[in-house]
């Protein structure tokens, strides 16, 4: 396939982004690594949200729970504990208004203590929700100070206002606290209920709300996933589709360059390998088959580039001298051997003394081209000389080598001595003149070429003349 060969583009549509037809997406200006870093960062919000929440919904169930087990219960029980200590309290007072014996005094006296430390564990655990302790406290210190009365009027023969006293005033105290004591429990049980119904609402919320932030999260995740492979594999296709075209010959593949990602590095490296292909495809078909150099089309799209772009150029035209009458002497076998080694001495002498922008071609035969810029004229040519004229007497064997000379015939016939090869080299340039086609300075340099070949050695001449 030539490098015009558009039949593998009329078949298949390459993959074409026109940059200047929209914008491009945010999407294509971020780099990989940070949407995939974004990616993660809403998945790790998300994440953390949900874990929050629950952890948020078990904190206020775990205080609820506690609030059940430390204060509720607890309550409750001791409650029930001094209303047992309370009966008893007054069982052993009335015993002892019948039996009067010393042995009730000490069960009261127990019981007595029985009843205060469970008050003051209902202080600690539950004073401020308990308001009535205090009231419960004065009763049952008047409670006691009532027993006290009683003892004493039974020491003093006052049976019957120790009954009276037995009967009214310590029945009512007695009332009074079992009344405030049993709405303990109750209130204590109301107050279990309200925290168990909040128990469930809030795990029947947290359960509903986590499963929200779940799927709300798996679902993100998977948006995410989806738009981050896709924006890649849709990429990486286009690219596979566009190198099957490369492969095929068709360098005009285009790819959406202006992404600001690796995507779009990728891209535009891919262009600048196509281009290059391209034109090392147009060198390859137009090389020579000896040197592997660029051959005339090449070499005129080379300066003609170059008179486009207004830039400063000098082109080195290269001829080998008495050639012909070597390739008579030793044959055409030997005679490739020089132009091969021509050929890699321009090259290592542009490479040594020129830039990184100099073009070495081979018109064909023993002529060659350097491309270069003005200020490099000297070096290079002087560097060819010197390289191929300490090379030109390896060509020959040690007889004529020895002689400096060689036989052979004119074109006419004419039996003469030919010298050994040398280069001759004309340097036309764009300095004091102008040109407008490669033709222009390719004429020129035949003429100089010309002129250079009068001497009897290896010369390069650099024409001056203006316009």
């Amino acid at each position: 396939m030539t490098p015009t060969d558009t039949s593998s583009s009329e078949q298949r549509q390459a993959p074409n982004e026109d940059p200047h037809n929209s914008a491009p997406a945010p999407l294509t200006r971020t780099s990989i690594a940070a949407k995939m870093l974004a990616g993660y960062a809403i998945l790790a919000v998300l994440t953390l949200t949900v874990v929050s929440y629950v952890l948020v919904s078990l904190f206020q169930i775990n205080r609820l729970n506690l609030g059940i087990v430390n204060v509720d219960i607890p309550v409750s029980k001791h409650a029930e504990d001094m209303i047992s200590a309370l009966l008893a309290q007054n069982g052993h007072e009335k015993r002892y208004v019948i039996l009067r014996s010393k042995d009730i005094l000490g069960l009261y006296g127990e019981r007595n203590g029985e009843f205060d430390d469970h008050l003051a564990e209902l202080r600690r655990i539950a004073g401020h929700l308990l308001p009535s302790l205090d009231v419960l406290s004065d009763l049952h210190d008047r409670h006691r100070n009532g027993f006290q009365d009683i003892v004493k009027l039974l020491e003093q023969g006052r049976v019957d206002a120790a009954q009276r006293l037995s009967q009214n005033t310590m029945n009512r105290l007695v009332d009074r606290m079992l009344e405030i004591l049993r709405k303990i429990p109750r209130q204590m049980q109301e107050r279990h209920d309200t925290r168990m119904h909040l128990i469930r609402d809030i795990s029947n919320t947290a359960f509903r709300t986590a499963l929200v932030l779940c799927l709300v999260t798996t679902v993100a995740s998977i948006i995410a996933a989806m738009l981050l492979t896709f924006s890649i594999t849709s990429s990486i296709r286009r690219l596979r589709e566009a190198t099957q075209l490369v492969a095929e010959g068709n360098f005009e593949v285009k790819l959406q360059t202006d992404r600001e990602d690796e995507v779009g590095e990728l891209a535009r490296a891919f262009e600048q390998m196509t281009r290059r292909l391209k034109k090392l495809e147009e060198m390859y078909l137009d090389a020579s088959p000896l040197t592997r150099l660029p051959g005339g089309v090449a070499i005129e799209r080379e300066i003609q580039g170059r008179l486009d772009r207004k830039e400063q150029l000098a082109l080195c035209v290269m001829d080998l001298d008495n050639f012909k009458s070597y390739n008579d002497r030793y044959g055409y076998e030997h005679g490739n051997i020089v132009i091969k080694d021509a050929a890699r001495i321009i090259e290592e002498a542009s490479r040594s003394r020129g830039g990184p922008g100099d073009f070495v071609g081979h018109v064909g035969g023993d002529d060659f081209v350097v491309v270069t810029t003005p200020d490099r004229i000297n070096d290079i040519c002087s560097e060819v000389i010197a390289r191929f004229d300490g090379r030109a007497p390896d060509f020959y064997n040690a007889e004529d080598r020895a002689a400096g000379y060689i036989l052979g015939k004119t074109r006419q016939g004419v039996e003469m001595r030919f010298p050994l090869v040398t280069i001759s080299i004309a340097v036309v340039t764009n300095t004091l003149r102008s040109f407008e086609s490669p033709l222009e300075m390719a004429e020129v340099g035949a003429e100089l070429k010309e002129y250079a070949k009068q001497f009897a050695r290896s010369i390069f001449v650099v024409d001056k003349r203006r316009n």
